[in-house]
């Protein structure tokens, strides 16, 4: 029997994805058309006078208010902690705790989510690519997040779930040369006509010597009814790699997770659609107005800036020097009557034009969150480290919200990179990470191949940095605890019970504190040095003597 040596993945199969392609872009483009116009908000374009001469204002309040809430995401820098599902996938977790950083940072993370943070505040969605470059340390291969445009990125109309749409389409340009010289065997054959220029450039691409690549993602279910990941690679109607045809590849799909390398942080969900909308939707309309109503105050301005005449034809005053202030004396031709010449009155706007315009202020903060604390001013009186953090921990729930959603993201994040440890990740790797003692230390890992079962894990994600009044905030904490006698060894057994309502952080190292100075016993401080619990002559430390730092041999200060 003879068989075919067709590529599962040829021409045909190309050009029906390439008819999906379009399909999707269609169901897409309300989407697009919206991300275009909240670009223009945020660039401040989005002013226009209705007629020529006008002034046509654009302020800045909801430019602040996007700051101001991707101050609070940058406050709020994600960091990984992975914890085992099985006391014997401990040491792993720890392990993995320690490299994730690295891998991270490898990809410059803490740009990425900059970066992502300004997409996901104007559009209400920012997207994250987790992939395996070969390329990467030398050949060797390694992980790499990067973060990608949604304009970019075609999925199934009306799924709300990325990882539910059949297939999924990433669409990059290339300059046609580069692709003639990463493949010479099809020089002059890869060309694809690319799209006009879809933002609003201040320096527009020439696409003219470019051409459309296309990465194209599907899933299938194979025989034992597994859905596997496949991968495909084309130009036009040209495939450059497809991991059907891949022989290495074509059972096992291109990533054993079997998932899209693809992640998306939602600001506000949408339910027929896996993208939201973000902040500029909420406040372009509070906005408008408040741009209009400036119109219209900075134009009576101008009016009443600049005096205007009423003038008779038969007065005889010379025109051209009694409109030239620099000159002294202005001829008159006859006598000069009362009404000759009368100066046009500009009458002030009403008042409530101006209120009106304050409360659409109001308007945009309120709807946006961006009220005067969360920007760090305070009311008459409020100058309290503690009192500014309560207040502004109360007025920083929207902010809190959509740092918890970046967060769930960024723990996707980390169980691709996961998956991709454990497929790709078969050589013992060196990492060199920060110990304990805040010195660099080498670590080698080899993976997270099993035999018998598949490690799992969870992922915690906490905070890397904090904002300067929360650390405020908790240096007050420490005083408080000082002052009502918590450190004291006679009340160890009340401050424990007290610490058991609390949560603080910092509050397990408290509380071994407490507790070993209860027990009488030597006390292991974070920042590494050891304190004694007693005195060279044997007496129990006081509490104020335990605060004291210490250095040298025991005893001595």
């Amino acid at each position: 029997m003879q068989t075919s040596n067709k590529p599962p993945i040829g021409r045909a199969e190309v050009e029906r994805a390439a008819g999906l392609l379009a399909r999707y872009r269609r169901g897409k483009q309300a989407f697009d058309r919206r991300v275009i116009d909240d670009e223009r908000w945020y660039r401040l374009r989005h002013g226009g006078p209705a007629r020529p001469g006008e002034p046509a204002p654009a302020s800045a309040w909801l430019f602040n208010s996007l700051l101001n809430k991707h101050g609070d995401m940058m406050d709020s820098l994600p960091a990984p902690a992975v914890l085992p599902r099985e006391p014997g996938d401990a040491q792993d977790a720890a392990t993995l705790s320690r490299i994730l950083p690295v891998i991270l940072e490898r990809s410059g993370f803490e740009a990425l989510y900059d970066r992502n943070a300004y997409p996901k505040l104007r559009h209400g969605t920012a997207c994250y690519g987790v992939f395996w470059d070969n390329q990467a340390e030398d050949g060797l291969g390694d992980i790499r997040v990067t973060a990608v445009d949604l304009l970019n990125l075609f999925w199934e109309p009306g799924v709300r779930d990325l990882q539910d749409s059949r297939n999924l389409f990433l669409v990059t340009r290339c300059d046609n040369d580069l692709l003639d010289a990463a493949y010479p065997d099809l020089r002059g054959r890869l060309r694809a006509p690319v799209r006009p220029e879809r933002y609003q450039s201040e320096d527009p691409a020439d696409d003219t010597a470019r051409s459309e690549v296309v990465d194209w993602y599907y899933k299938k279910i194979d025989e034992q009814g597994v859905s596997r990941l496949h991968f495909c690679k084309f130009v036009g109607s040209t495939v450059l790699y497809a991991t059907e045809n891949d022989p290495a590849l074509a059972q096992t799909g291109l990533y054993d997770h079997g998932q899209y390398p693809f992640v998306l942080d939602v600001l506000f969900p949408l339910e027929d659609s896996p993208a939201g909308f973000g902040y500029v939707d909420v406040m372009k309309g509070p906005q408008e107005y408040i741009d209009r109503l400036d119109g219209v105050i900075l134009k009576n301005a101008l009016l009443a800036g600049r005096p205007r005449w009423f003038y008779r034809d038969s007065c005889g005053v010379n025109q051209q020097e009694f409109a030239d202030f620099d000159r002294d004396f202005v001829h008159v031709a006859g006598r000069l009557e009362a009404d000759d010449l009368r100066q046009i009155e500009i009458r002030p706007l009403p008042a409530f034009i101006a209120a009106h315009r304050q409360n659409k202020v109001n308007e945009l903060k309120e709807t946006s969150g961006n009220r005067d604390f969360t920007q760090g001013a305070t009311a008459s009186g409020v100058t309290a480290a503690s009192a500014i953090a309560a207040l502004q921990e109360a007025g920083t729930k929207l902010s809190r919200d959509l740092i918890k959603g970046s967060y769930r993201a960024f723990t996707q994040i980390c169980t691709l990179i996961i998956e991709l440890i454990r497929q790709f990740y078969d050589d013992s790797r060196a990492f060199r990470i920060t110990g304990d003692d805040g010195q660099p230390v080498f670590v080698t890992f080899g993976g997270l191949a099993r035999g018998d079962r598949r490690a799992a894990f969870d992922i915690e994600v906490r905070a890397q940095r904090t904002n300067p009044f929360s650390q405020m905030s908790q240096n007050e904490t420490a005083k408080e605890l000082y002052r009502l006698g918590f450190f004291r060894p006679d009340l160890a057994g009340q401050a424990l019970a007290a610490l058991e309502m609390m949560d603080f952080e910092g509050i397990e190292t408290v509380r071994a504190r407490i507790a070993a100075g209860a027990a009488g016993q030597t006390a292991a401080v974070p920042d590494g040095r050891v304190r004694p619990a007693q005195t060279a002559a044997g007496r129990p430390l006081t509490a104020a003597e335990q605060m004291i730092p210490r250095a040298g041999k025991e005893g001595t200060r």
